[in-house]
């Protein structure tokens, strides 16, 4: 049966935009979906400054807007669709999505992860008035305000520096005594005058009326409560795959992100996987961008021997 592409990627962020360069460079038809805007949780990154080869300042939007076009400019088609599941079957994989069924004969899952939910009280009830999840989307709404940056990772601590470029003053909550950042961020944050530390302390409550107005903490170690007034709370406390759309039958780990070999090959056949969505210990731009490039290479192989096999059975000649 005839497919619509020979391979479909879901995903449009550094992963899925370098495997949609490498597959359109290999001559392959190819198709990359994606639900939002290109770029994905890297556009969003106010300052990249550890991509090898890119010296000036630059922003994650900006670096993932020269992905786009140079992927565009072998030939890439990236569509603004939703990918709602997957279906595998002996002719074909499909894609079913919003605006109805794609066929292929390779999927590249480059579907990413999103922040992941506290699940305070509160935080779902003040999302979008007052709680954010992307210091870089909403931080200018905070100018002059104060407001609070949940978290202890490299996402927390770059975020909580990019809001002190509005906010009067940014509170630093983190559940530990140390920080897991990067030496540098965490020498930047604690030479910033706008930045507190609330350390071994965790968020129990996020309060106000018609917005945030203030959080509760408590500290780790007294077990005492503590107020804190503010008009804005950014969380950082993890990730969450996007994999709610493949079929039970592609292995993950206990948190959900895909499980591969290395070439990127998931557990069913013609199925990979690359960059956040994957189970790995790194999760930078770099390392997606290596993956979307095996990824793409393995499939391209394979699709190539498909075809080598079908012209020997077939007995034609594949010289």
């Amino acid at each position: 049966m005839p497919t619509d592409y020979d391979m479909i990627i879901v995903g449009a962020g550094p992963a899925g935009l370098t495997a949609g360069l490498y597959a359109s460079r290999a001559r392959v038809k190819t198709c990359c979906i994606e639900r939002l805007s290109p770029g994905g949780q890297a556009a969003l990154t106010a300052r990249v400054e550890n991509y090898p080869g890119i010296e000036e300042l630059i922003t994650g939007l900006e670096l993932c807007q020269r992905m786009e076009r140079q992927a565009r400019s072998f030939g890439l088609e990236i569509v603004r669709d939703e990918v709602q599941h997957l279906e595998t079957s002996r002719e074909a994989l499909d894609v079913q999505c919003a605006s109805g069924l794609r066929r292929s004969r390779t999927i590249v899952v480059a579907s990413g992860a999103n922040s992941a939910a506290l699940g305070v009280p509160g935080e779902k009830e003040f999302f979008g008035k007052g709680v954010s999840y992307c210091a870089t989307c909403d931080g200018p709404f905070f100018k002059d305000l104060d407001v609070a940056v949940i978290g202890g990772g490299d996402s927390a601590l770059d975020e909580a520096l990019f809001l002190t470029r509005f906010c009067r003053r940014v509170y630093l909550v983190h559940r530990r005594a140390e920080f897991r950042a990067v030496k540098l961020l965490v020498e930047r944050v604690a030479a910033s005058a706008k930045i507190e530390l609330v350390l071994n302390a965790a968020l129990e409550k996020i309060l106000g009326a018609e917005g945030v107005e203030s959080i509760e903490v408590r500290d780790r170690t007294a077990g005492i409560a503590r107020r804190i007034p503010v008009s804005g709370v950014f969380l950082y406390v993890g990730l969450s795959p996007n994999t709610g759309f493949l079929p039970a039958s592609v292995r993950t780990d206990q948190k959900g992100y895909v499980i591969t070999d290395e070439e990127m090959r998931t557990s069913v056949d013609c199925i990979l996987a690359a960059g956040d969505v994957r189970h790995k210990s790194l999760r930078q731009i770099a390392t997606a961008v290596g993956d979307g490039a095996l990824a793409a290479m393995s499939a391209v192989k394979r699709l190539e021997s498909e075809k080598t096999a079908q012209m020997k059975s077939e007995g034609g000649s594949i010289s």
